[in-house]
Order: structure tokens, then C-alpha cells, then sequence
């Protein structure tokens, strides 16, 4: 690997926004032929680096060299010149187009003035097969699985001839299966002689994958190393700055009664199918119950309905005992439910409101905030400094703005706030989205001690790692419905991965309803 030519090389590269130092002299290289993976916390300068390579951002200070030449690369067409492709987390695809329709947009095959549509998907099939990517080119984007996508996206940049690729947090939607797949696929890719960047902050995946790791915390590059010298815990003190426990400390879950019964819950998705189909399951006090799923078989819609956000049409919701079956969302949160939001931008916060103000969103006209009317600030600054201070939520006071503050710590905050209101029922919908080890640790304790105080969490994560350590017990939730339910302790990531995909249990196996 040391003989390798270096493909890319960033010299002292430096990139400011207002307020922050997003790239502070920062050095890193790829050797032809390797999988070098860059870590670090959310918002440590990672993905700024690569937007950078990709020529999305301009450095301010720096310089960049592609196969031993310095080049200036000022927009995404003179990366994809130099042969750098970028594999992106919110994938760029165009839904009603077939396969073939999207890898060629903006650079169609032409037979005359028109586009030659047979060559394409004969070009496109031809790069499937040697990539031993199996897409079909004539499917559309609608009818193909997340996994399938990103076969696209990978392909895309592949038609367009690049080299260099850079993947961006690629498993964060994917099914277990689907991530071997992955890795498998970027083998393939490394021995035919690509070279690949990986962004990512798990460490379970460069263990498994990448040959070198470079280290980003704060916009400094902390260490650049094989990873055949290393172990997930010295990566993780490296990344975060301390020492980080990954194993989760819990002691045996004691139940208490039932407090969140949902009964043949039928919910409509956005184009009016059934997007919960007579769901059912039983929540009780004490106990974390996770459920695991793909993206799109009706978590969103559960969320929804279970907080009064989405209109029920049939079956029943019960909040310790109590039907609250499409009541207001106001009734709902009265009633004991608090939720941590799968999309914190849109449903946890007002990111233009101070601080102060997003910590009292739900309870702004309740005493002791709300006065005859009128909002009691010093009430409000005082409520805001105690879950600041209690929940380690980083922030230059009370009255910044939410968008100010990085991921970890905006979600920190909705955690504080959800937690604070002392619920019955606690739905915790992709607690650790998108955060570093550090935040992940913080934020999966605060769960932990809910449970132990008798607490009811609805764990709902796309992150099986994650269920798997959490859950007292797991329910796997298939195009909206229940399709088995399981003990942590007595299954494994690929058998929870066939559940999610419904393949069904052998004759003997369990599968409940």
C-alpha cells in the first residue's frame, strides 16, 4: 500500500464560515487503489473537506494536487473532469425516470438530435455487470429498493468515468444485508483500481473496510493511521477527545402494566394507500421497545398518528388506558407523550427562535411561563439555564438561536426538553441520527435512566446497532404492519434484517403477530 501513487493530496487546506473554522489547515491524501476513511464528530469539518475536493465549496487557503498536478477545481464538472465522482447521503435521483434515464441526465448518448436510448442502457448494463452491481436499467426509481438507489448514484459517477470516489455516510439508510452488499461492491471497485474516500462516523464500518483513517475533530486532522494498528476504542477517544464507553451499561428491564396500547391502528400514507395496516402492539412501563424496519414501511406515519399529526381512519390508541384516539397533539402531549422528532429542523425546533424560547415550545402558556396571558421570561431563562446546564447542551447563552448550535447539541436540547416534561410514554424516533460516539453515548443513557424510572420509550431507529443494544424487546415492522416481534438476546443482525425484508422464518421459527 505504501508504494501506491498518491491520487489526491490537500495541502494546509482552510475554509471559514461566519463564526467558525469549518477546515483549519488540514493535510490528507489517498494512495491509489485504497479505502481511506475520514471520521469525525458531526460538524468537525469532514464533509466541508470533501464538498471541497468535489469543488461544491472554495477554500480560502490551501491547495489541492490530483494525480501529482496542482489543479483548482471551481464546480462539481471540473471534479468530475479530474475523475472524482461523489456518492451523496440524500441521493440526487429523479423518481418518474427509468434507471438508465437518470445515470445518463446531462450526458446523453446522442444518434443525431436524439437520444440513443439503446446504447445507454446497453452502456449502463455493461458498468452494472462489471461492478457486479446487478441494477436493472429499465426499472424506475419508484420501484427499486434505498439499496438500489445507491447502486444508482454509485453508477452515475462510474458512467461519468471517475476514479475517485467519495462516499458520503453511504449505509446510514441501508438494511444489514444491504451494508455487506456495500462493502462488497466497494471491494470490487477498490480492485479494479478505484480509490475511494469514505465519510462516516461509524467505526464499526472502517473496521470492516478501510485501509487507512484519518481523524478530523474541530477542523484539525487529530491523526492519520492503518487501520490495522488501531481498535474501535482508541478511534473513538481520538474522534470525540475523551474517553467513550461503547458498550452500554443496563440493568434487567421490570415491567410494569401496559401504558401505549395501539390496536389495528390503519393510517394513509401521502398518495392515500394504506400506509399503516391494522398495526398492533402493546407498550408497557419499564420498558424500551424497539422498532426495527426499513425507511418507508410506515414508522413516519405511526409517529404521526400516535402524536395527533396525521388522521387516524380506523382502530384505537390508548394512553394509560385512556383512548386518545385522534385527539389534538396538545390532548396527546397533556396526556403524558413526549417525542424526540425524527427530523429535529422540521418537528423539534423554530431555529430562528432563541434558545429560551425552543425549551418552553410545548408549555410557553402553562404556569410558571405564562402570567395572566403574558409570558414570565425570567420564569422561561431560568427553566432554559437548568436544562442547558443539566444536559451538557453546548451554547453561547439562552438567547442564541437554535440554528447556531451543531447537531449533537440541538438534539441534546429537544432531549432535555421531551425529558423534562416527565412523560408516560417517551417516543424517541432516531434519537442519534447523524451524531458522533460521544453524543450517541450521552443521548442512549438519558433513555437507559428513563426506563429504569418506570418510564415507557418507543425506541424507533434505522440504526440496528443501536435497537439491538437499547431494546428490551423488538418488534419488526414490514409495509406497515407488525411481522414478528423479538428478544434482543436471542437474535443477531441478520436475522432481524431478513424480518425487516419479510422474508419469512422457517417452519419452527417464530413469527408472531
Amino acid at each position: 500500500m505504501n508504494m501506491a501513487r498518491t491520487v489526491v493530496e490537500m495541502r494546509n487546506i482552510t475554509k471559514r464560515f461566519p463564526g467558525i473554522v469549518a477546515n483549519d489547515r488540514v493535510n490528507f491524501e489517498l494512495k491509489q487503489g485504497e479505502i481511506h476513511a475520514l471520521l469525525g464528530e458531526n460538524g468537525a469539518g469532514k464533509s466541508t473537506l470533501m464538498n471541497i475536493l468535489f469543488g461544491l465549496y472554495q477554500p480560502e487557503e490551501g491547495e489541492i494536487f490530483v494525480n501529482g498536478q496542482e489543479v483548482a477545481i471551481d464546480g462539481p464538472n471540473k471534479a468530475i473532469k479530474l475523475g472524482i465522482g461523489m456518492v451523496h447521503q440524500h441521493f440526487k435521483l429523479v423518481h418518474p425516470f427509468t434507471v438508465t434515464e437518470n445515470i445518463i441526465l446531462g450526458s446523453e448518448p446522442k444518434h443525431g438530435l436524439a437520444v440513443n436510448y439503446k446504447q445507454a442502457n446497453e452502456n449502463v448494463e455493461k458498468l452494472s455487470k462489471q461492478y457486479g452491481l446487478n441494477v436493472d436499467p429499465l426499472a424506475t426509481i419508484d420501484e427499486i429498493s434505498v439499496g438500489m438507489q445507491q447502486r444508482v448514484e454509485i453508477l452515475k459517477t462510474l458512467y461519468r468515468g471517475a476514479d475517485i470516489l467519495i462516499f458520503d455516510e453511504p449505509t446510514a439508510v441501508l438494511t444489514p444485508q444491504e451494508i455487506e452488499e456495500l462493502l462488497v461492491i466497494m471491494r470490487k471497485l477498490v480492485e479494479q483500481g478505484k480509490s475511494i474516500i469514505l465519510i462516516t462516523h461509524k467505526l464499526k464500518e472502517i473496521m470492516a473496510i478501510a485501509d487507512r483513517v484519518t481523524i478530523v475533530r474541530r477542523g484539525k486532522v487529530i491523526d492519520s493511521l492503518p487501520v490495522a494498528g488501531t481498535n474501535p476504542n482508541q478511534l473513538a477517544e481520538k474522534m470525540v477527545g475523551r474517553e467513550v464507553s461503547l458498550k452500554l451499561d443496563k440493568k434487567n428491564a421490570v415491567l410494569g402494566e401496559p401504558v401505549l396500547e395501539v390496536d389495528k391502528l390503519v393510517v394513509k400514507g401521502r398518495q392515500g394507500l394504506r400506509a399503516l395496516n391494522e398495526t398492533s402492539f402493546v407498550l408497557k412501563r419499564g420498558e424500551i421497545l424497539g422498532l426495527a424496519g426499513v425507511e418507508g414501511n410506515g414508522q413516519s406515519e405511526l409517529i404521526e398518528a400516535l402524536t395527533g399529526l396525521r388522521p387516524i381512519d380506523s382502530g384505537t390508541v390508548k394512553i394509560a388506558g385512556v383512548d386518545l384516539t385522534g385527539s389534538k397533539t396538545r390532548v396527546i402531549s397533556e396526556a403524558g407523550v413526549s417525542l424526540i422528532p425524527e427530523d429535529r429542523h422540521k418537528h423539534g425546533l423554530v431555529l430562528d427562535f432563541p434558545m429560551r424560547e425552543n425549551m418552553v415550545l410545548e408549555t410557553y402558556y402553562q404556569p410558571p411561563f405564562n402570567k395572566g396571558g403574558f409570558l414570565d421570561y425570567a420564569a422561561i431563562d431560568e427553566h432554559a439555564k437548568r436544562l442547558i446546564a443539566e444536559f451538557d447542551v453546548r451554547t453561547p447563552s439562552i438567547h442564541t438561536q437554535a440554528r447556531a448550535l451543531s447537531g449533537g447539541n440541538q438534539q441534546k436540547a429537544i432531549i432535555a426538553r421531551e425529558v423534562d416534561k416527565n412523560p408516560e410514554v417517551l417516543i424517541a424516533a432516531q434519537p442519534t441520527r447523524g451524531l458522533d460516539v460521544g453524543a450517541i453515548e450521552f443521548i442512549h443513557k438519558r433513555l437507559v435512566e428513563q426506563r429504569n424510572m418506570g418510564k415507557a420509550v418507543l425506541l424507533i431507529s434505522y440504526e440496528l446497532d443501536e435497537i439491538m443494544q437499547l431494546s428490551d424487546r423488538i418488534a419488526v415492522i414490514y409495509e406497515g404492519r407488525i411481522v414478528g416481534e423479538v428478544d434482543p438476546s436471542q437474535t443477531n443482525d441478520e436475522q432481524l434484517g431478513l424480518m425487516m425484508t419479510d422474508y419469512k422464518a422457517p417452519q419452527g421459527g417464530e413469527q408472531r403477530e
